[in-house]
């Protein structure tokens, strides 16, 4: 099945839009703040409880954030500015509860050590809260520093957990207990740790990590809803740094996607299963991953950003790789890996940040197969 877009229209560049402005909205005053740097981890564009669409952006000092005006769209607000001095790194994940959990690391500066800070939008256009310290696995400034960028995945009974790489290269966990309080720190050791983490929970609330890492993969998986996560075999791969995604293909099963370091291209891999190429220019930036329905069957979207900076989006029945995957060049170019979602109407969403900071949005067109209309910057 083939993928292809409406080549972006390229105006006139603008400024964001004044926060709490709708796009189009008469006498909005443009809003003059920071723009974006880069993309915020993990899954940044998502859909709340109430069907509208948000995205999200790292800026200098704090945190952009735009969300569909009504579900479906057109029309978005923002970009909102939320301030978190010294935050160098922010990853999202989203509970089945509908709750946008975001984790980062700060450089607090001064005497203060770095720290791992968590806050919470609890519902679509609400502000988010104040960043809390969640401490740090490092008990000495000097090796706190060394802790990398985190990762979070929220459990089926709402249970944030938090990974982040710590100063020997291994991986350390710290969640939330039953009664909403944070457990201690936890080594779940592991060794040669790369950027580029990415971790999900699957329907039944299980979550599922896969760590890059300087010889092959690493993998954790928790046997039960809320259990200790228990190290897997080594997926032996060289992994790009970043590129990392995962998806959850069938009930309780997931499939990785990354770009291999070696070979070049996007490969794919189901636990227990051979790794399987799917071709394409290796990807730059995170891959992202969408399971939707197109034209009655189920579907795997996948969009990447290559390193010329143009996105190609690939569409194939779910779990059915090996027979045959085609890039889509889409004329889109991007500053960082693309984000892909479904809108309340079901319908296939791309987003990406342009060369500027701008947030740039493309739809699914009323098309058989994946269509996508053209790009608008919002």
């Amino acid at each position: 099945m083939g993928a292809r877009t409406g080549r972006a229209r390229r105006g006139r560049a603008g400024t964001p839009r004044e926060a709490g402005t709708p796009r189009g909205a008469a006498g909005r005053v443009p809003y003059g703040g920071p723009r974006a740097v880069g993309a915020v981890d993990g899954r940044w564009l998502l859909r709340g409880r109430d069907g509208r669409l948000t995205a999200y952006a790292r800026t200098d000092g704090g945190l952009l954030r735009w969300t569909e005006a009504r579900p479906g769209g057109p029309e978005w607000t923002g970009p909102d500015f939320f301030a978190a001095p010294g935050v160098t790194e922010v990853s999202a994940a989203q509970g089945a509860d509908g709750y946008v959990h975001l984790v980062a690391r700060r450089e607090p500066g001064g005497s203060a050590p770095v720290d791992i800070v968590h806050a919470v939008q609890y519902q679509t256009g609400r502000p988010v809260t104040e960043w809390r310290s969640m401490g740090n696995p490092g008990r000495t400034p000097e090796r706190a520093a060394l802790v990398a960028a985190p990762a979070a995945a929220v459990s089926a009974s709402g249970r944030v957990h938090v990974f982040v790489r710590n100063a020997g290269g291994g991986i350390c966990l710290r969640r939330e207990a039953p009664d909403g309080r944070w457990e201690p720190w936890r080594d779940l050791r592991g060794g040669g740790v790369r950027p580029g983490m990415t971790a999900t929970a699957t329907g039944t609330g299980r979550i599922e990590l896969f760590v890059p890492g300087e010889g092959p993969a690493m993998r954790w998986s928790q046997p039960e809803p809320d259990g200790d996560p228990e190290r897997c075999p080594n997926v032996p791969v060289a992994v790009a740094e970043g590129s990392p995604a995962v998806l959850e293909t069938a009930q309780d099963r997931v499939t990785f996607y990354w770009t291999d370091a070696a070979a070049g291209g996007i490969v794919a891999h189901r636990p227990g299963s051979w790794v399987i190429p799917l071709g394409g220019a290796p990807a730059v930036g995170r891959i992202a991953a969408l399971r939707t329905a197109l034209d009655g069957y189920d579907c795997t979207v996948l969009a990447a950003r290559d390193q010329a900076g143009e996105i190609a989006l690939a569409a194939f029945d779910t779990e059915n790789e090996g027979g045959g995957v085609w890039w889509s060049p889409t004329g889109e170019r991007c500053a960082h890996g693309p984000a892909l979602a479904r809108d309340a109407h079901g319908r296939v969403v791309l987003a990406f940040l342009d060369e500027a900071g701008a947030l740039c949005v493309a739809r699914q067109a009323a098309e058989a197969g994946l269509v996508l209309g053209r790009s608008v910057r919002v």
